[in-house]
C-alpha cells in the first residue's frame, strides 16, 4: 500500500482560492479574529504529519487484530493507546471546541480538511474523537452551565471520551419506539436503565472515563419521538473535584464482529440503574440530539470522502508502476517489456472518475461546512438562511459521498485487479471500511426520504431555492466570461433538470403518497451530482486565471472536464428513473417476491 499523503494543496486552494475562507472568518461575528490563514495553514501541516506518520501506520494492523473484549474489557489494537495521547497531546480534540471550556473555537470549514485526513489515514480511529466531538456539540448546546463546566474541559483534552446511546435492539431508525427508561431519583439527577446496540466507542481503554449520551423515556411521557429525552451518562461517577469515582452500572456486555472498521469498538452497552442528568428539557432529547446530527453526518460523508482518496492515491501508484501490455497508440517506454497500465484507456477512466469524484466530494464537504459556520458564528437573516442552507444540503452531503465513497474504493480497487482482492494492498480493508458509511447516522436510504420529504415536499420546494439562488448568484457572476461558457451553459441545463424533477416529484406527491418514496434515492443522487457540477465549476473559476503558468492549476480544469463530460450525464437516466412515478415498485403483490 502507498504510504498516505494528505493533499495540502488541493485543501488550501479550497479554503483560500475558491471558497475566500480568511476573509469570510473575518466577516463573521463570532469568529472575527480567532484564525487567520498563516493559523489554519499551520493546523493542516500538523494534521497531515500525525496521519501519515502516527495513523496510518497502524491503520492495517489495527484492522488485523481488531478490537478485543474479556470479562466486559474492551480493548483497542496495539498502537492505538499511544497513538490517542499523541493526538490529544495535540489538542486536536478541541479544535471545534467551545473556547470558554477549554476549546479552540476553529471553524468546521477547516475542521472538515482536519477530519479528512483523519480518515483516510484511519477510519477506525477517526470514529473515537469524533463521537466525542458531536456529544460535546450536544453538551455545549443544550446543556447545564455546570454539566457544560463538569465535562467539556476533560471532553475537548481527551482524557475523557464521548459516546452516543441511540439505536435499540428493536428500534433504529424510528427512536420513538425506545424502550430505555430515565427514572427521577429525588436529587435532581435520573436513574437510566436499558440496552443500546451499534454503540461506537460505548467502551475502550484509550480514555479514562466515557461520557454517554443516552435517548430515554421519562415516566408518562409522551408516546413517540415527542417523548425521549437526552441524558448525559458517565461510565464512572465523577467527584466535586472533578476526579474520577466509582463505576456508574454502565457496562459493556459485548462488542460486534464486522465487515470494516475494526479497531473501532462497537457495542452492545447495558444501562442497569447508573445515574444520568437530563441534557436540555425534558422530552426535546432528539432536538437535542439533532444539534449533533447536521456535524455528525457531513462527519459520515467525510469518511467516504477520505477513504475514497486513500483508494485513488493507492491506485495512482500501482498504475504507474504495475506494467502489463503497450499502450493502443504505441509503446510509451520500449525499453521496458510492457507499458505502465495508466497509459491504458479504461484505467485511465477509473482513475479519473476516483478524482474527479474525490476533488468534487471535497468541494462539497468544504461548501457544507462554510455553512455550518455561518449557522454557527453568524448572525440574523444570514444565519438562518444558513441553517436552512445546512438542512437541504446535509442529508445530499451523507449520503451521495458516502455512496461514491464505496464506488470509488471499489474503482480504486479494480485498478489493482487480482492484487486488489487480497489483503497485502490494501484496497480491500478500505472497501470494508467505507461500507458502514453508507448504513450509519441514518442509512442513505433514510437520508434520500430526509431530503425529499422533509426538506423538499414538507417546504413546498422553498429551501431548494435557497441552493439555486445561491448557484445562480454563481452563474450570474461567470455568464460574461467566455473560458466559463463550456461549464456554465450545462451547469444552467443541469439546475433546470433538477428544478424540474423536484416540481415534478412535489406535484406527484399531492396524488400519490408513495412518490417520495419511490423517487428518494434517485432524486438525491440527481442533486449529488448537479451540485457536484457546482462545485467544480467554482474550482474551474478558481483556477482559470492561473492555468497557464501552472500544471496544478491545468489539471483541475482537464479534471473538471471529464466531470461534465463523462460523469455528469447520468443525470440524465436519474431524472428519469425520479419522473417515473411509483406504480412500478408498488404493483407486484408481495407474494410475488
Amino acid at each position: 500500500m502507498a504510504d498516505y499523503k494528505a493533499p495540502l494543496r488541493e485543501m488550501n486552494f479550497l479554503l483560500h482560492e475558491v471558497f475566500a475562507a480568511e476573509k469570510l472568518w473575518a466577516e463573521l461575528p463570532g469568529l472575527a479574529g480567532a484564525v487567520d490563514r498563516e493559523t489554519a495553514d499551520a493546523i493542516l501541516e500538523e494534521m497531515a504529519k500525525l496521519a501519515a506518520n502516527t495513523l496510518d501506520p497502524i491503520n492495517r494492523t489495527g484492522d488485523e487484530e481488531g478490537c478485543q473484549w474479556n470479562d466486559g474489557v474492551v480493548t483497542t489494537p496495539k498502537g492505538f493507546k499511544e497513538a490517542y495521547a499523541t493526538f490529544c497531546e495535540g489538542g486536536w480534540g478541541g479544535l471545534l471546541g467551545n473556547p470558554e471550556y477549554g476549546g479552540m473555537g476553529m471553524p468546521k470549514m477547516l475542521g472538515a480538511q482536519v477530519e479528512e485526513m483523519i480518515n483516510a489515514s484511519n477510519i477506525s480511529f477517526a470514529l473515537y474523537p469524533v463521537l466525542t466531538n458531536g456529544a460535546c456539540l450536544a453538551i455545549d448546546a443544550h446543556a447545564s452551565d455546570a454539566l457544560k463546566e463538569k465535562y467539556l474541559p476533560k471532553m475537548y483534552e481527551g482524557t475523557w471520551a464521548g459516546a452516543m446511546g441511540l439505536t435499540e435492539p428493536h428500534a433504529g431508525t424510528d427512536l420513538g419506539i425506545i424502550r430505555t427508561k430515565a427514572e427521577p431519583r429525588g436529587d435532581g439527577s435520573f436513574s437510566i436503565s436499558g440496552s443500546k446496540i451499534f454503540i461506537t466507542g460505548g467502551d475502550q481503554d484509550l480514555s479514562e472515563n466515557i461520557i454517554h449520551l443516552v435517548l430515554a423515556k421519562l415516566p408518562d411521557a409522551p408516546k413517540g419521538p415527542r417523548g425521549i429525552s437526552l441524558f448525559l451518562v458517565p461510565k464512572y461517577k465523577v467527584n466535586e473535584d472533578n476526579s474520577i469515582g466509582e463505576h456508574n452500572d454502565v457496562n459493556c456486555g459485548s462488542i460486534e464482529h464486522k465487515m470494516g472498521i475494526k479497531a473501532s469498538a462497537t457495542c452492545a452497552m447495558n444501562f442497569d440503574g447508573a445515574q444520568g442528568w437530563l441534557v436540555g428539557e425534558e422530552n426535546k432529547g432528539l432536538a437535542a440530539m439533532f444539534t449533533m446530527m447536521n456535524y455528525e453526518r457531513l462527519g459520515v460523508g467525510i469518511q467516504g470522502l477520505g477513504a475514497s482518496d486513500r483508494s485513488y492515491q493507492n491506485a495512482v501508484e500501482y498504475a504507474r508502476d504495475r506494467i502489463q501490455s503497450r499502450s493502443p497508440a504505441g509503446a510509451k517506454q520500449p525499453e521496458k517489456a510492457a507499458d505502465p497500465i495508466i497509459v491504458h484507456p479504461d484505467v485511465r477512466r477509473m482513475l479519473l472518475t476516483q478524482k474527479a469524484l474525490v476533488n468534487g466530494g471535497r468541494a462539497l464537504s468544504t461548501y457544507v461546512a462554510k455553512w455550518l459556520d455561518i449557522s454557527k458564528f453568524g448572525e440574523g437573516e444570514e444565519k438562518k438562511n444558513a441553517e436552512n442552507m445546512v438542512a437541504l444540503l446535509t442529508p445530499v452531503a451523507k449520503a451521495f459521498t458516502t455512496d461514491m465513497g464505496l464506488d470509488c474504493t471499489i474503482l480504486g480497487q479494480q485498478v489493482f485487479g487480482g492484487h486488489g482482492y487480497i489483503r497485502e494492498w490494501g484496497q480491500e480493508q478500505l472497501v470494508r471500511d467505507v461500507r458502514i458509511t453508507q448504513i450509519y447516522e441514518g442509512t442513505n436510504g433514510i437520508q434520500a426520504l430526509d431530503l425529499v420529504g422533509r426538506k423538499t415536499v414538507a417546504t413546498g420546494g422553498a429551501l431548494f431555492e435557497l441552493f439555486a439562488a445561491d448557484v445562480q448568484g454563481f452563474i450570474d457572476a461567470q455568464i460574461d466570461r467566455e473560458e466559463m461558457a463550456e461549464f456554465i451553459q450545462p451547469l444552467i441545463a443541469e439546475m433546470q433538470r433538477l428544478r424540474e424533477a423536484t416540481e415534478n416529484m412535489v406535484a406527484a406527491t399531492q396524488q400519490d403518497p408513495h412518490a417520495p418514496g419511490a423517487a428518494s434515492v434517485e432524486y438525491l443522487h440527481l442533486f449529488g451530482y448537479v451540485a457536484y457540477a457546482f462545485m467544480w465549476a467554482k474550482i474551474v473559476s478558481a483556477a482559470l486565471p492561473k492555468a497557464e503558468a501552472d500544471s496544478f492549476y491545468s489539471g483541475q480544469i482537464k479534471t473538471a472536464r471529464f466531470y461534465f463530460a463523462r460523469l455528469l450525464p447520468r443525470t440524465q437516466a436519474l431524472a428519469g428513473s425520479v419522473n417515473a412515478g411509483s406504480a412500478s415498485l408498488m404493483d407486484l403483490e408481495e407474494e410475488l417476491f
